[in-house]
């Protein structure tokens, strides 16, 4: 055995020794309530986008408003799935998830701009996925490795907000827009 590792029996001994905490063990290094706090910051990101993407999906108009209104709803659905992702880490870190609406937008690292047309809408998004781009890319260097399971979890969802920009940056190039 190396020098890093515990024996068995002191792993044993120290899983019992304070069972309360669930997955929260001694080897936890990061400020937990800091890392709660920042995760709820995350979920009401997701939150307003998702509010956001619902009204772009409801809203598109025109003749090439088809593809990108299924697109908008895609992009909810996964921005919800990583809203369910996040609330459900912050409770295994034994806090509790912030659904408080009458808080979500100050909360949120992104805007909620309703956006005038379709090409409004879809600028509007892609500046929602690059904010939510750099916010989780810092949450993740921040995280390193005092809490991978949650690093690890802010890189899965930061992967995804990725492909959302290039598929917006798609759109706008497929309907001539120049940046």
């Amino acid at each position: 055995m190396t020098d890093h590792l515990s024996d068995v029996q002191t792993l044993r001994d120290n899983a019992r020794a304070h069972i309360e905490r669930g997955p929260l063990t001694d080897s936890y290094g990061a400020d937990r309530e800091r890392v709660i706090a920042v995760l709820n910051e995350a979920l009401a990101t997701e939150l307003v986008c998702v509010l956001r993407y619902k009204r772009h999906y409801y809203m598109a108009e025109g003749i090439n408003s088809a593809s990108v209104a299924a697109e908008f709803l895609q992009h909810a659905t996964e921005e919800q799935g990583h809203a369910d992702q996040i609330a459900a880490r912050i409770t295994q870190l034994q806090g509790e998830p912030d659904f408080n609406p009458a808080t979500l937008v100050q909360r949120s690292h992104a805007e909620y701009v309703p956006g005038t047309d379709l090409i409004d809408m879809i600028k509007e998004d892609l500046v929602a996925e690059r904010v939510a781009i750099a916010s989780y890319s810092e949450i993740s260097r921040w995280l390193g490795d005092d809490d991978v399971t949650t690093r690890r979890l802010m890189e899965s969802i930061l992967a995804v907000e990725e492909e959302h920009a290039d598929d917006l940056l798609t759109f706008l190039k497929q309907f001539g827009v120049t940046l």
